[in-house]
């Protein structure tokens, strides 16, 4: 064991060092290099979108067109919008300077960290390990990727497709678990980019701290969702049960329980049950296309949240599949475990409401979320929630659309993560910018110098 506990950590030293060699040889920095990458990275998933399906297929039991939309086709819309836009994010940034530095000229330029680490969660396996190495590629990083050891097969495709693209030497990925982790946890990497569990970002954060390693934590939390009586009830409830039940509700930014208002409550869960049955029929453990949950641990800790309270809907569950019913649940108590902890699958809590303000202390009373759902069409309902309440990104009348767009950063806040990616916040979150001042020979200005005459008080003056 000793042995082979010695073999893994050389093999990540020795992978670390090839890659802290090759960026330091420039390559990766050429606007050039960087399309050339991006391209056949997606190249490379276009080839390869059957395998993609199947090993997602055999890890979470996801349908083709569930593995397509959120994983695949994801990953090809931000590579595309990436290269698009690559030209000008990379340009350097002129900036205006004081009136001290006048005939001086100020430039903000994005360079790259250097050697970045990317672990990647089970949930979505794919997904959610290529997305962020597209950001560092696009700003001129090395990569090594840590999959997931929760999701054998996407993790033995990612590590096929990925050295079969790219010399390990740019980007690698590294299979294994705990003790992969750890040793890598403990290399000089340049950046951390670390999507999961709120336990183990802080675990991934001290490790960052003992040697001052900038890190991005995409993690979880309780994202609330909130139903009006202005809303759209055939609407909401359609979207609802999309953004909960999609990957049996195995999704950071699902919504983990929801706030409906009396009156429209019984109407609107009645609506809810039918939208559920639609998409996935009388029986949806018996669905071949319904998700399942990703191990016996998950799956035991999920059936436990079943007796916290009364069952409205759904409950049924069947060991030998992984799977468990969408489950509608009035907790019987809101300390209760169902209400804090994030459930991570099928069970949706019901909490009913009077007045807005009620959701909202409630909502303030506990750890900022990653998400917040709200349905209305009442605009101050609007905006006393969206500004009352800190979250890290979310919708109005819909559920987890926010993500689908690379205009808008994506990210946490407080408990729910810090930093943000997609798009160019991608870019950004991979880069440094370097600030320069360039200053003119031409002429010079005595009164800074320690033995100029009144030089305080010009410089007083100016700087007012």
């Amino acid at each position: 064991m000793g042995k082979l506990m010695n073999q893994t950590l050389e093999s990540v030293q020795a992978s670390v060092q090839s890659q802290k060699n090759l960026f330091q040889s420039g390559q990766t920095k050429s606007k050039a290099f960087r399309i050339k990458m991006l391209q056949k990275l997606a190249d490379q998933i276009r080839d390869n979108e059957k395998e993609i399906c199947h090993a997602l297929k055999l890890d979470l039991n996801k349908s083709e067109t569930e593995a397509y939309v959120t994983e695949i086709g994801f990953l090809l819309e931000e590579i595309k919008f990436t290269i698009k836009h690559l030209d000008k994010w990379m340009k350097p940034e002129k900036v205006k300077t004081a009136k001290i530095h006048i005939g001086s000229k100020g430039v903000r330029i994005a360079e790259p960290y250097g050697v970045t680490l990317i672990i990647a969660p089970w949930n979505y396996p794919f997904q959610l390990q290529l997305a962020p190495l597209i950001g560092a590629i696009a700003a001129g990083n090395t990569a090594i990727l840590k999959t997931s050891e929760l999701t054998p097969h996407t993790s033995m495709l990612l590590s096929k497709l990925i050295g079969y693209t790219f010399d390990p030497a740019y980007v690698a990925v590294l299979e294994g678990g705990v003790a992969t982790t750890s040793f890598l946890l403990d290399q000089p990497f340049d950046y951390i980019f670390f999507t999961g569990s709120v336990p183990v970002g802080k675990i991934v954060m001290k490790a960052a701290a003992k040697r001052l390693i900038p890190i991005t934590l995409e993690l979880g939390g309780k994202s609330p969702c909130i139903v009006d009586d202005t809303a759209n009830i055939e609407l909401a409830a359609k979207r609802i049960a999309f953004g909960k039940l999609v990957n049996a509700g195995q999704t950071c930014i699902a919504p983990d329980y929801l706030f409906l208002q009396k009156r429209i409550r019984e109407s609107f869960l009645d609506e809810l049950k039918r939208k559920i049955t639609d998409f996935y029929g009388e029986n949806p453990i018996e669905n071949k296309e319904f998700t399942k949950i990703i191990n016996a641990r998950h799956f035991n800790r999920l059936k436990g949240y079943l007796s916290d309270g009364v069952i409205l809907f759904g409950g049924e569950t069947d060991e030998k599949s992984l799977k468990i019913s969408p489950t509608l649940i009035e907790p019987s108590d809101l300390s209760s475990p169902v209400m804090t902890d994030e459930i991570f699958g099928p069970i949706f809590p019901i909490i009913e409401y009077d007045d807005i303000q009620e959701a909202i202390d409630f909502i303030n009373s506990r750890p900022k979320p990653l998400a917040l759902y709200l349905f209305t069409t009442n605009e101050n309902i609007e905006k006393q929630v969206t500004k009352s309440i800190s979250f890290g990104g979310g919708c109005i009348n819909d559920t987890l659309m926010h993500i689908a767009t690379p205009y808008l950063p994506f990210g946490g806040i407080g408990e729910s993560g810090m930093g943000a990616y997609h798009g160019e916040s991608s870019f950004q979150t991979f880069s440094h910018f370097k600030s320069i001042l360039k200053q003119t020979n031409r002429f010079d200005f005595n009164f800074r110098y320690p033995n100029a005459k009144n030089g305080l008080n010009i410089i007083k003056k100016l700087m007012k």
